[in-house]
């Protein structure tokens, strides 16, 4: 087993692919050749993804997540089998390497003292402008 694939690299013995035709326009064979490729990996079962990558990739992706722990992808576009499965496998990779790092904490900030006058100054402004608004539709 090969422990030194890094963690955005998807488990290439773990994914099962299907075909089935592509939609949109295809000319003469898209009634009849399945181009369409369709990846299946079986996120819950994979020992590939450490723990903590696989709880941030589920969190982030659990809308292409199926009830029983399968990610579904799918690409249908390119004309030819091959570079659509190339192609779910790249996807499969950006979304791995989107997760690999954890998040930053979010380190509270406070609006400075000017930033918090100049918002004040603005509302009392815009207050200003709003009554001599009514001032001159009232003496009409």
């Amino acid at each position: 087993m090969n422990q030194h694939r890094p963690p955005h690299e998807p488990p290439i013995a773990e994914l099962r692919f299907s075909f089935a035709r592509s939609g949109g326009p295809g000319g003469q064979n898209v009634n009849k050749v399945e181009s369409k490729a369709v990846l299946r990996w079986d996120l819950t079962r994979s020992r590939a993804v450490p723990g903590a990558v696989r709880a941030r990739f589920v969190e982030r992706y659990r809308h292409r997540i199926t009830v029983d722990g399968e990610l579904v992808l799918a690409s249908q576009r390119y004309r030819d089998r091959e570079r659509n499965v190339a192609d779910c496998v790249e996807k499969l990779r950006a979304m791995l390497a989107e997760v690999a790092a954890p998040p930053k904490p979010r380190r509270p900030t406070r609006p400075t003292r000017a930033s918090r006058e100049r918002r004040l100054a603005e509302k009392s402004a815009r207050g200003r402008r709003k009554a001599e608004r009514r001032e001159r539709d009232g003496r009409e």
